[in-house]
């Protein structure tokens, strides 16, 4: 046995032994049917020409490797941000078993969500007796002061009523009447993660400021002074939401976080298990109605929410994950505008070391092309960086994106020099941004963890800014918004170069010229 009792090998050094190799070699040739490796070198280079790139991207009923989620991942994601909430998705539990472990392994912490379970019979007789059971079975075990309800495409198919079902459970005493129990219908198979989000948001607003479900008296809007702030599907939620909140206590203006994820997956290991933690309590999350206006960091994540507010007379306003000066500046001028109240000359200062730290090391990227690729206004706010560090972001795709994301995408190339080869892929995949990096040739990717295997098969180096971050830890403690954020993104960036840059220089007396100890 290749295994020793008193030196166990772990999977980096065991399938590299000679047991497994033989026997991965004879499973190749005698079970696998493989064609002759010429054969298959000829298809491989085939595979990166301009020819097979226009076969690629004339398909229209097959999708490979979608840069996106489900609708029900990202009610999970608004869901856990009030205060005690658990959220609990219709539908079978294999779907939620993946909710959970997809934010358990970007955030490093247990994320706590249930399911109807629903199976065989429910789809075909309907899941009520799921529901009717799975919330008298959520509310008592797991003590939650609200359950928020999303779907699956299982609810969805069969036409499951939500607000009917959570009405029969009520009277069934699954829970009390007067607990809350928001709900939005989330099925998995049109939009993506960021739809889904935007649905739960939107139904949770609904829930506290229209009457729920016609079970109470809607909210009369008196309005105050307050500015709700709206983060989205955000991958980098614990420190960004830190980080707006530090800028808006220095502004020293009075918010409301409308869905506030910063404490449920940054728990400290101290001896006690916080199921629930932080959150915005349900008491805000009503009188958020009062407020003066509502801040969006993700316009193309508040599409329905935004809207609903807005119709409630409150002011908006929408960004496209602002990263960096110039989108900062926007964001903290509208924010003072909203609020009344003046920028400190701290935050003056944050801005003028970012601007430094730029002047420092921006011949390092300027000129150098990117692949970038993620949610549409993720894509649209690292484009924007990219080109105020004069850089090239010469592809831009995000499969949720839509036409009118890439209308905003070509008005942004249009703005500046560094935009004039560069183009939006809009509802394309990672199979198209494979033919994309091929062909184009750009310098460098920044996508998520999933363009580690671009990486490999195109030898473009990966940047790994995004969601999810699976194969790095903690990157999601640290902002990538405000002037700080903007900081972190930078050097993100040119650790990647600098990192791209040793390893190309570092064989002796051939390219070791500019192995160089000074960058």
């Amino acid at each position: 046995m290749p295994q020793d009792a008193e030196k166990v090998k772990d999977h980096f050094e065991l399938f590299r032994g000679e047991e497994y190799t033989d026997m991965l070699a004879r499973k190749k040739a005698e079970f696998e049917n493989p064609h002759p490796a010429e054969e298959v070198a000829r298809v491989r280079e085939w595979a990166k020409t301009e020819e097979y790139k226009d076969l690629n991207f004339s398909r229209e009923a097959l999708t490979v490797n979608p840069a996106k989620a489900c609708q029900p991942l990202g009610a999970v994601f608004a869901a856990v941000g009030f205060e005690s909430t658990l959220p609990f998705v219709h539908g079978s539990q294999g779907c939620v078993a993946y909710y959970r472990s997809h934010f358990s392994r970007h955030f490093k912490e247990p994320t706590s969500c249930v399911s109807s379970s629903m199976t065989e019979d429910a789809a075909v007789f309907g899941g009520l007796n799921n529901m009717v059971d799975g919330l008298a079975n959520a509310y008592n075990m797991y003590k939650p002061k609200m359950i928020a309800v999303s779907t699956t495409c299982m609810a969805e198919v069969i036409g499951d009523d939500l607000n009917a079902f959570i009405k029969t459970a009520k009277e069934k005493e699954s829970v009390p009447q007067e607990f809350d129990v928001p709900f939005a219908h989330t099925p998995a198979f049109v939009g993506s993660h960021i739809t889904g989000y935007d649905n739960a948001m939107k139904g949770i607003l609904e829930h506290f400021w229209d009457g729920k479900a016609k079970t109470a008296e809607p909210l009369v809007r008196e309005p105050n002074g307050k500015i709700n702030f709206l983060n989205g599907f955000d991958g980098y939620a614990v420190g960004n939401l830190r980080e707006v909140k530090r800028i808006f206590d220095m502004m020293k203006i009075d918010y409301t976080i409308l869905g506030d994820q910063s404490d449920v997956w940054d728990t400290p290991t101290d001896g006690e298990f916080r199921m629930y933690d932080g959150g915005t309590t349900l008491e805000d999350a009503a009188n958020a109605i009062h407020a003066k206006a509502t801040i969006s960091m993700q316009e193309y994540c508040t599409e329905k929410t935004l809207p609903f507010i807005a119709n409630h007379g409150q002011e908006t306003a929408a960004f496209n994950h602002p990263i960096g000066v110039e989108a900062t500046d926007s964001f903290i001028m509208e924010a003072a505008r909203l609020a009344g109240v003046e920028i400190p000359e701290e935050l003056a200062k944050e801005r003028g070391r970012l601007v430094d730290a730029i002047a420092d090391s921006n011949a390092h990227i300027h000129g150098k092309k990117f692949a970038i690729y993620g949610d549409p206004d993720l894509a649209y706010g690292l484009a924007k960086f990219v080109m105020e560090l004069g850089g090239e972001p010469t592809v831009v795709l995000s499969t949720n994106g839509g036409k009118a994301w890439a209308a905003k995408m070509e008005e942004l190339f249009a703005s500046s020099p560094f935009g004039a080869n560069c183009k939006a892929y809009p509802g394309k995949d990672l199979w198209h941004m494979r033919s994309l990096l091929f062909t184009e040739k750009p310098d460098f990717i920044i996508g998520n963890t999933y363009g580690k295997y671009l990486e490999r098969d195109t030898g473009v180096p990966l940047i790994r800014i995004g969601f999810p971050i699976f194969d790095r830890h903690h990157k999601h403690r640290y902002p990538v918004w405000g002037y700080q954020g903007g900081l972190n993104v930078l050097v993100t960036i040119l650790d990647r170069i600098f990192e791209h840059m040793d390893a190309t220089t570092n064989v002796p007396a051939k390219t070791d010229y500019s192995y160089d100890i000074i960058r």
